[in-house]
Protein backbone atom coordinates (compact mmCIF):
# COMPACT_ATOMS: atom_id res chain seq x y z
CA UNK A 1 0.00 0.00 0.00
CA UNK A 2 1.60 3.64 -0.71
CA UNK A 3 2.16 5.91 1.31
CA UNK A 4 -0.76 8.23 -0.28
CA UNK A 5 -3.61 5.62 0.41
CA UNK A 6 -3.09 6.08 4.15
CA UNK A 7 -5.26 8.09 6.47
CA UNK A 8 -3.34 10.94 8.11
CA UNK A 9 -4.59 10.83 12.02
CA UNK A 10 -2.74 13.03 15.00
CA UNK A 11 -2.34 11.14 18.52
CA UNK A 12 -0.14 11.11 21.44
CA UNK A 13 2.50 8.35 22.17
CA UNK A 14 2.12 6.12 24.90
CA UNK A 15 3.93 3.38 25.21
CA UNK A 16 7.30 1.99 23.41
CA UNK A 17 7.32 -1.62 22.78
CA UNK A 18 10.19 -3.55 22.22
CA UNK A 19 11.19 -3.87 18.13
CA UNK A 20 10.73 -0.14 17.17
CA UNK A 21 6.59 -0.80 18.10
CA UNK A 22 5.01 2.28 19.69
CA UNK A 23 1.43 2.49 21.10
CA UNK A 24 -0.54 6.08 20.03
CA UNK A 25 -3.68 6.80 21.40
CA UNK A 26 -5.30 8.83 18.63
CA UNK A 27 -7.53 11.56 19.09
CA UNK A 28 -10.76 10.00 18.92
CA UNK A 29 -9.83 7.77 21.90
CA UNK A 30 -8.68 4.86 19.74
CA UNK A 31 -5.21 2.74 20.40
CA UNK A 32 -3.12 2.00 17.64
CA UNK A 33 0.25 0.14 16.99
CA UNK A 34 3.12 2.82 14.78
CA UNK A 35 6.09 2.02 13.34
CA UNK A 36 8.14 4.75 11.99
CA UNK A 37 8.75 5.73 8.23
CA UNK A 38 11.66 5.41 6.32
CA UNK A 39 12.49 9.06 6.61
CA UNK A 40 12.45 8.94 10.06
CA UNK A 41 14.73 5.90 10.43
CA UNK A 42 17.05 7.60 7.71
CA UNK A 43 17.27 10.96 9.28
CA UNK A 44 17.81 9.34 12.88
CA UNK A 45 14.26 11.37 14.35
CA UNK A 46 13.75 10.20 17.67
CA UNK A 47 10.32 9.98 18.86
CA UNK A 48 9.21 9.05 22.94
CA UNK A 49 6.75 8.91 25.05
CA UNK A 50 4.67 12.02 25.86
CA UNK A 51 5.60 13.36 21.53
CA UNK A 52 2.38 14.36 19.17
CA UNK A 53 2.81 12.50 15.77
CA UNK A 54 0.68 12.15 12.72
CA UNK A 55 -0.13 8.21 12.36
CA UNK A 56 -0.76 7.00 8.54
CA UNK A 57 -3.37 4.64 9.48
CA UNK A 58 -4.52 2.12 6.68
CA UNK A 59 -8.58 1.72 5.70
CA UNK A 60 -8.22 -1.75 5.88
CA UNK A 61 -6.62 -2.66 8.92
CA UNK A 62 -6.99 0.21 11.37
CA UNK A 63 -5.04 -1.26 13.98
CA UNK A 64 -1.64 -0.68 12.36
CA UNK A 65 -0.19 2.53 11.25
CA UNK A 66 3.13 4.49 10.32
CA UNK A 67 4.32 7.12 12.16
CA UNK A 68 4.97 9.74 9.23
CA UNK A 69 5.47 13.05 11.38
CA UNK A 70 6.59 13.94 14.73
CA UNK A 71 5.37 17.62 15.98
CA UNK A 72 7.98 19.88 17.78
CA UNK A 73 6.62 21.30 21.05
Amino acid sequence: MAKDDLVAVDGNVTDMSGGGVYCITLANGLSVKARLCGKMKRFRIKVVVGDRVTVGVSPYDPTHGLITHRHKG
